[in-house]
């Protein structure tokens, strides 16, 4: 295999093969870890204090008949683990929504690379794996949210052809979540 990058992704137990150049073999495939990398977005996010879900809960949610989100696990073999002894270097988290303008859609939740292994493509081969992905379930677009800070993350998803929809048309991401949620879930009409 000279000096390609494997990413051996194992969605829905098919294997698919992609080659990039660089001497690391990694695995990508459809699985939860208990790798800190979920902690680690939400660090470099300056959001730490927002991570409530159990790991628990993840597995229940996205392994169940009708899983709630799908994940790319980035996974490199032991040899060439991180510093702090990991394998699992980065993951790609999604679902699926539907726009009545446009029709199926996916949502990336989150892309996380672990730094000392940023530059190495293995970013643009989890966001081009979700996309096919999509694409083969009849997806005609992909969506995500990225903080207004975070120029490196737009900057990426720039290049790769993205639209930042802030100016342009002018939408504002809004969320309803604890009292104010169950506030509004009390205020619907019974049957």
């Amino acid at each position: 295999m000279s000096s390609a990058l494997c990413y051996n992704i194992l969605l829905h137990c098919i294997y698919i093969y992609i080659y990039i150049s660089n001497n690391m073999i990694l695995f990508i495939h459809n699985v939860i870890s208990k790798n800190p990398t979920f902690q680690e977005l939400a660090v470099y996010e300056n959001m730490s204090d927002q991570v409530k879900i159990s790991h628990e809960e993840l597995e229940r949610d996205g392994f169940c008949q009708n899983p709630f989100f799908e994940c790319l696990i980035a996974e490199v073999p032991e040899e060439h683990k991180s510093k702090e002894g990991f394998t699992i270097v980065g993951y790609a988290f999604y679902f699926y929504t539907y726009s009545t303008w446009k029709g199926r859609s996916q949502y990336l939740e989150d892309l996380y690379v672990m730094p000392e292994f940023r530059g190495n493509g293995i970013g643009k081969a989890l966001l081009s794996k979700v996309t096919e992905v999509g694409k083969n379930k009849g997806c005609v677009r992909l969506q995500l949210s990225v903080l207004n800070w975070n120029t490196p993350s737009l900057d990426f998803y720039a290049a790769k052809g993205a639209q930042d929809l802030t100016v342009s048309e002018g939408w504002h991401f809004i969320r309803f979540d604890g009292k104010h949620l169950d506030d509004l879930a009390k205020g619907a009409p019974k049957n």
